[in-house]
């Protein structure tokens, strides 16, 4: 359940947009209930629904939408690599091979220690610097990667435990 500093945060998102049009409020509420829970479940969802006035579909097809929201548990760090044209062209499909081995887990997957999860996403507006990944919850980019700077970020990360 939100807690009341969190319901009045919610209720002044809501503010922000013209009577009738509570939806619009969906994605940064959406964003809010992930910071607290870590992913969307479907009861956290339904109390999205519950919140915003909205049938419980209308959330669901927007959290499965959009690859930022996390439809169940993920690691700490969540690695979300760049899949589209312009990095592919730069090895980026190489690049997310290499994490996979490197971590033992596919694409959707959660190391055994919950430290990483390694996801693809579609542009993450880089396209000069690829491959490049952004690092989750934080959402730092890291840009023109090489399996060595693959191997800097793990330790480093894993040293923060």
């Amino acid at each position: 359940m939100f807690s009341e500093s969190r319901l009045n945060q919610i209720n002044e998102i809501v503010k922000r947009y013209p009577e009738g049009r509570h939806k619009s409020a969906l994605l940064p509420v959406l964003h809010l209930a992930q910071e607290d829970h870590g992913w969307l479940s479907i009861d956290t969802m339904n109390e999205v629904a519950g919140v915003l006035n909205l049938e419980p579909i209308e959330v669901y097809e927007v959290a499965s939408f959009y690859t930022m929201f996390h439809l169940k548990p993920v690691g700490k760090y969540v690695l979300e690599v760049c899949r589209t044209g312009p990095c592919c062209t730069v090895g980026a499909e190489e690049l997310v091979q290499y994490i996979e081995d490197k971590l033992h887990i596919q694409v959707g997957e959660t190391t055994a220690d919950g430290l990483f999860t390694l996801k693809t996403v579609e542009c993450l507006a880089a396209c000069g610097t690829g491959p490049v990944l952004q690092i989750g919850p934080e959402y730092k980019y890291r840009e023109n990667l090489t399996p060595q700077k693959i191997d800097e970020l793990i330790d480093e990360l894993r040293a923060k435990g």
